[in-house]
């Protein structure tokens, strides 16, 4: 099961829970879920209304022809907030603040992103430099990529760094404009595709054909660091992208699965001077004597056995790339 359709932190999916955060009326409109053909049925058997549109990309080409998709479809004035299903948000009433003052300078024409406040030294995360300030945010100095430990550290102490989550949000024709402007190869795609797309029910397919043409790139290349309308809103709100078992343990503290000792078990485990220890299993009871910061998983018959340093590699074990 992808991970935004798995409740990996509480009773709800990432995916309904993302919705959930967005479903004050008097706050949001109606969903847009831009979405690929396989995960389909989760998306509809998950979404708790009838009210969301369906956007169903006839290929993956990453997010700045999905995020096109979505603005081609709406009208010009209205305020789009890009939310990722995946993430989790500990603090909702922060995000929802962050997501008025956001929409405040999208209807301005600035194109915004989230600044999440960072409290660690992540090196798995890339990084936006503060410039100017604006009436709730600030305008962007830079993106940095992805950095070492060393240069990480001293994004910290700076203090006028924030870690970028893939939050966003624009006015949806400015939007348009902007990607027209930096990458036509992908503006003039997606717009012919939406203009010649079909609906069937809640859903709307755009045509292949055409969609095929756009250029694939992240929307933070495509446009976020082309663009001299760059603003960032920062926020503390116990964001996570779960990217890890480590993100994961921690997104799970105080959920009655801890110990005074950092450890989280779920099924069946006995740890013995442990600390920092993530144990999940299905069945096998597992046993940890004097670890620090592992995890161990267990699930049918295959285990994982990994520090917390180590987390990042998983994806490059046999076993996860014949996933």
């Amino acid at each position: 099961m992808p991970k935004p359709f798995l409740p990996l932190v509480g009773e709800q999916t990432l995916f309904e829970a993302t919705l959930a955060r967005c479903s004050n009326d008097s706050v949001f409109g109606a969903p847009i879920v831009v979405t690929g053909a396989a995960h389909l049925p989760h998306v509809q058997s998950q979404l708790p209304n009838d009210d969301a549109t369906i956007i169903v990309e006839p290929q993956a080409k990453n997010t700045a022809a999905a995020i096109a998709l979505a603005a081609a479809r709406l009208p010009q004035d209205a305020v789009m907030l890009v939310c990722p299903s995946d993430h989790h948000i500990a603090d909702v009433p922060a995000f929802q603040a962050a997501a008025e003052a956001a929409a405040a300078l999208a209807a301005q024409d600035w194109l915004v992103s989230f600044g999440i406040t960072p409290d660690a030294p992540e090196t798995g995360f890339g990084y936006i430099k503060r410039a100017g300030e604006l009436p709730g945010g600030y305008q962007v100095e830079r993106f940095v990529e992805k950095p070492d430990l060393e240069t990480a550290q001293s994004f910290l102490a700076d203090g006028g760094y924030s870690w970028n989550g893939g939050i966003f949000a624009f006015r949806a024709g400015y939007f348009m404009d902007e990607l027209a402007k930096h990458r036509p190869d992908i503006a003039e795609p997606v717009a012919r595709a939406v203009a010649q797309g079909r609906s069937d029910g809640a859903c709307f397919h755009p045509h292949a054909e055409a969609f095929g043409e756009a250029g694939n790139e992240s929307v933070d290349y495509a446009v976020m660091e082309a663009t001299s309308r760059a603003a960032m809103v920062p926020v503390a709100m116990g964001w996570s992208d779960i990217g890890n078992w480590q993100a994961l343990r921690d997104a799970r503290q105080g959920d009655g699965n801890n110990d005074e000792a950092g450890n989280h078990v779920i099924g069946r485990a006995d740890l013995i001077d442990c600390a920092n220890v993530l144990v999940e299993t299905d069945g096998p009871r597992v046993n940890v004597i004097g670890l620090d910061d592992i995890a161990i998983v267990v699930d049918g018959d295959e285990i994982l056995v990994t520090s917390m340093a180590g987390t990042q590699k998983v994806g490059k074990l046999d076993g996860a790339a014949n996933q």
